[in-house]
């Protein structure tokens, strides 16, 4: 009789491949180990006993220095081989008459040498597969098709093996280890563990139950609280694992309290069986900080405000997604200064709930001139904000009021707390499906839900749909041991795409999600249709969707489409989703997969941002030179001493920007062929990232012209995104001229920066110098403009321009023209005048025609109006255009414009013997032709 670790295979021995070697364990004790007979080979699988998994285990400490041997640079930190199938592992070696083994041990206790993989429980050699990795495989990881495969025994216990530390190791033929690796594990997990069943926690009359998705876990233990913090914990309970899920079912007093997860699981990036304490990955409510997860069954009515089932019928009615307009706004910037919103409100859900503040009368103007969509920056529970506000630092605005508008002074106070203030856009994700708490009165029990539901009960009130701003393509942290660590904890390895040696991706910035891995893509549409029906919001925004799989958007669009109003309270027809489709990194070219690109998302109906309309306009890009000048920033025709080329080359830019900018305001329908065209593309010109467009007009134009000649072109500028046909969006403060003084980063730049002034007293310019970290080489620029007091615009400026974008938003929705549904009626009637080599510089003409009832041809869509032209006039003169196709209309100024307090655009003309067409500088101007009555 002999003591020997008891492991978790099944005995194969008609595979000679298969050779075990059980190891003395004697840290584990004498009523946990089996003895064996000598001759016995009978090894069973893994106990459902949790105790049996009282093995050694590291929590919460720093990982222990790995002695690495020769082979150090293949060590097992490493994971370069890809358990991809049941039966088959793909490793980029090349074998030739050596041979590949893989190792396993529960206890993590493998090693490298130069004699191979010590410590292990189990050794099976590979044998590889000539024929090479299968087609599915390389459509799943095409990133890998080049990679040898290696066939494991079909009857291996695959299910149970995950559950310990892996590696494989090639030796030459005299023996000699070569190369050791450990293995990445999601292809196998999704063959063998995918589930589509219940996971989170579940509410009865009589009881409450948890699913947890753990597949590699070797044991998961839910900790019961009463309390959101401190205090032992009520009871530990332990979940019983069925095929990768592990579940438990309590008492209904379990509501309302909070509960953590334990999870014994092996994690690659320290080579340890580690006790993880995590949040449940699918939870709704949180303590303050997200320290523990809420018991919340958000189907309680004591969670619903008064008329909440009823909403979805008061939604403003969306006849088409071409009637759509997005107005982009952060919840801390809609109130964080407002004085006319009750202090304990200012920065927070409940600011939007109140009727006449100065916010929320600005929103009722948006809603009432066009704007249907607010789009709220992130929503969800994100780090680098504490949600308890009294642990908040504050620098006082009145010491910053009286500085110099171009000291470095505020931003060195404002970046001396800023990791420590109330302020972030949030774009760091740590749980998905939960309210961020700092915006609630209270972080702690389900206050944020309430407080929530009624912010999106208030902004339907005033005709506002809502737009969730979502970042599923990466998590803020990773690892065992982080605090704001989640799902690298419950499933190491697996929810965070990694590269070809094992280590995370980090392209999109940090924690680069893998939405190519099946419970990954199940996870987001779950969360996406939990906000759709719990939270009845409107429509979803995906930050960096170039890095989600475009099969994953497809079913989630599919999935919220499916949504219905007598089974799920809200009508999923009308929910529009659009996002980034940048397409660079890991992903780029469909490096893992057919990835949400621009160029891929086509056909699908969902939008996707128009970067393109955005340089033109402006000039160059974000990344460029920032005096690049673009058409409205006064390219060739206002000079601003950046050396854009000759005159030639600038005539050639400027003509390409024009064709930019029409390409856009005909939905980017490129070359108006398109025979397959769903969904629309979102055109801006500003959004939170980056300067504001005022910033950026300010840095752009030459330094001599005067504060209207820049808030002119401001307005030009959003009127050209309000005309286009597709999705206008606007960012919060384009319309008042708002200013971050020239600040290209603002996300972590507090209040100060960010401030919205809804009184229209300021605008936020010349609050000094932005800060350092991500300006300072632009300084020299940005300094003289800060100092000058005539850059700053007056109160009388920005009522001006709030006036003139209620304006141009009231003509887009007088017509259905500037709306047209489909690329068919864009193709037939949108056509651009100021063509070919005769063109006049800076001037875009368009024309939209349509249809008159009982004639043949194109239908009538417009009652009131036959034909619209609009004449966009960039250049810092009055021009003239005349085009024999426009002769002997009835076009006159849109009424709109008549009437307007804007007395330059009443300056516009239209003569019908000629088809001239003359417009002030720096203006658009609508010719309208009524229909005879």
């Amino acid at each position: 009789m002999v003591d020997v670790l008891r492991v978790p295979f099944p005995v194969l021995q008609s595979s000679p491949s298969l050779s075990f070697k059980p190891r003395l364990c004697p840290l584990i004790p004498p009523s946990r180990r089996l003895h064996l007979k000598s001759n016995s080979l009978l090894f069973p699988l893994f106990s459902s006993s949790p105790s049996f998994f009282k093995l050694p285990l590291r929590c919460s400490s720093p990982s222990m220095p790995l002695q690495l041997s020769s082979l150090s640079q293949d060590s097992l930190l490493y994971s370069r081989a890809y358990w991809v199938t049941k039966t088959i592992i793909a490793w980029n070696v090349d074998v030739v008459e050596g041979s590949c083994y893989l190792y396993a041990s529960k206890v993590a206790a493998l090693s490298v040498t130069d004699n191979g993989i010590q410590g292990h429980d189990l050794e099976i050699k590979l044998e590889e597969d000539r024929s090479g990795l299968p087609p599915n495989v390389i459509e799943k990881f095409p990133h890998i098709r080049d990679y040898r495969a290696f066939k494991l025994p079909p009857v291996l216990d695959a299910k149970n093996l995950v559950k310990c530390q892996l590696a494989v190791a090639e030796f030459n033929s005299q023996g000699k280890c070569r190369n050791a690796t450990g293995l990445q594990l999601p292809g196998v997990l999704d063959e063998l563990f995918s589930y589509d069943g219940p996971l989170g926690a579940f509410y009865s009359a009589e009881a409450v139950s948890l699913c947890l998705w753990a597949p590699t876990a070797q044991a998961v233990y839910a900790h019961i609280y009463k309390d959101p913090v401190g205090g032992s914990p009520l009871e530990i309970i332990p979940l019983e694992e069925t095929n990768g899920v592990w579940s438990t079912k309590g008492p209904k007093s379990w509501e309302g309290c909070y509960y953590m997860y334990e999870v014994s699981v092996y994690h690659p990036s320290t080579l340890h069986i580690e006790k993880c304490y995590a949040n449940d990955p699918y939870a709704r409510g949180l303590s303050a900080d997200g320290k523990r997860t809420l018991f919340v069954n958000l189907h309680a009515d004591d969670l619903k405000p008064e008329g909440w089932d009823e909403l979805a019928d008061m939604k403003p009615d969306i006849l088409s997604f071409s009637d759509i307009s997005i107005y982009e706004l952060h919840i801390r910037d809609f109130s964080a200064n407002d004085d006319t919103v009750n202090a304990d409100f200012r920065g927070g859900y409940m600011a939007f709930t109140l009727k006449d503040s100065a916010g929320v009368l600005h929103l009722k103007k948006l809603s009432k001139a066009g704007i249907t969509h607010v789009h709220l920056l992130p929503t969800f529970q994100f780090a680098a904000v504490d949600d308890e506000k009294e642990n908040w630092k504050y620098v006082d605005s009145k010491i910053l009021e009286k500085l110099p508008p171009d000291s470095a002074e505020q931003q060195e106070k404002i970046t001396a707390i800023q990791d420590d203030d109330a302020y972030n856009w949030g774009y760091n994700p740590v749980l998905w499906g939960a309210p961020k708490g700092s915006y609630s009165s209270d972080p702690n029990g389900p206050c944020r839900i309430v407080e929530f539901r009624k912010m999106i009960q208030a902004l339907t009130h005033i005709g506002l749909r809502v737009v969730l701003d979502v970042v599923y393509n990466h998590l803020h942290a990773n690892g065992p041991f982080d605090k704001d660590s989640v799902l690298d904890k419950i499933v190491p390895g697996y929810y965070l795409r990694r590269n070809t040696d094992g280590f995370i991706e980090n392209s999109t910035c940090v924690n680069n999600t893998a939405s190519e891995h099946y419970m990954v893509e199940r996870l987001i549409i779950d969360d996406l249709l939990s906000w759709a029906i719990n939270y009845k919001v409107d429509g979803f925004r995906f930050d960096l969707m170039g890095h989600i799989m475009k099969r994953t958007m497809v079913k989630a669009k599919d999935a919220l489409c499916s949504l219905t109003k007598e089974r799920d309270g809200v009508d999923g027809s009308r929910i529009y989703i659009y996002g980034e489709g940048w397409d660079f990194g890991e992903v780029a070219k469909n490096g893992r997969g057919i990835n949400a690109a621009q160029f891929n998302i086509c056909g699908t109906g969902i939008g996707s941002f128009n970067d393109r309309i955005r340089d033109a306009m402006l000039g160059g890009s974000p990344f460029g030179p920032p005096l690049q000048q673009g058409f409205v920033t006064g390219l060739l025709l206002e000079p601003n001493g950046h050396d854009h080329g000759t005159k030639d080359v600038e005539k050639a830019m400027l003509a390409s920007a024009k064709d930019h900018i029409q390409v856009g305001l005909a939905a980017n329908l490129r070359g108006f062929v398109l025979t397959d065209f769903e969904g629309k593309e979102v055109n801006y010109v500003s959004a939170h990232d980056n300067e504001t467009l005022f910033d950026i007009i300010s840095l752009k134009t030459p330094v001599g012209i005067s504060v209207e000649d820049r808030c002119r072109m401001n307005h030009f500028a959003t009127s050209i995104i309000a005309l286009t046909q597709g999705i206008p969006f606007f960012h919060a403060g384009d319309e008042m001229l708002r200013s971050k003084s020239l600040d290209r980063d603002s996300y972590n730049s507090g209040d100060w920066f960010n401030r919205l002034d809804f009184t229209y007293n300021s605008n936020n310019w010349g609050v000094g110098l932005p800060p350092k970290q991500k300006n300072e080489n632009s300084w020299p620029l940005i300094q003289p403009r800060l100092a000058d007091p005539s850059f700053k615009p007056q109160r009388s400026h920005i009522l001006a321009a709030v006036e003139n974008f209620t304006d141009v938003l009231c003509i887009r929705y007088s017509s259905p023209l500037f709306r047209l549904r489909t690329a068919n009626a864009i193709q037939e009637r949108v056509r651009f005048h100021n063509t070919g080599p005769s063109w006049v510089p800076g001037f875009i003409v368009m024309s939209i025609e349509d249809g008159n009832e009982g004639i043949p041809g194109l239908s009538q869509l417009d009652p009131i109006f036959s034909y619209v032209v609009v004449v966009f006039n960039a250049c810092p003169t009055e021009e003239s255009f005349s085009s024999p196709t426009l002769r002997g209309r009835t076009l006159q100024l849109h009424p709109i414009q008549v009437t307007s307090t804007d007395e330059t655009v009443k300056k516009s003309s239209y003569e019908a013997s000629t088809g001239c067409f003359t417009v002030p500088a720096r203006t658009t101007s609508v010719f309208v032709e009524p229909r005879k009555i």
